[in-house]
């Protein structure tokens, strides 16, 4: 199946791009999807534990399941006053 991840902050950064387009196994998760970024892009794997999720603009856990065509976003902490 086919997801479009879309990045943000620093995780957009680090991909050159805010918009990407992957393969996902049926039955992956939010998570599988996060992995196959992190092997692709080993700097984004320290900001696992601060990032939040979301599935289709709702914020999801990442063993939240994924679908064909869902969007997938990847949101880091941001600061700022």
């Amino acid at each position: 199946m086919r997801v479009t991840v879309r990045l943000f902050a620093r995780l957009r950064d680090i991909a050159g791009t805010g918009d990407l387009s992957r393969e996902a196994q049926a039955g992956a998760t939010v998570r599988d999807v996060w992995q196959g970024l992190v092997t692709e892009f080993p700097e984004m794997a320290r900001y696992e534990s601060s990032i939040s999720s979301a599935v289709n603009a709702d914020y999801a856990r990442m063993t939240a399941g994924v679908s064909d065509g869902d969007e997938i976003a990847f949101l880091p902490p941001v600061s700022g006053g």
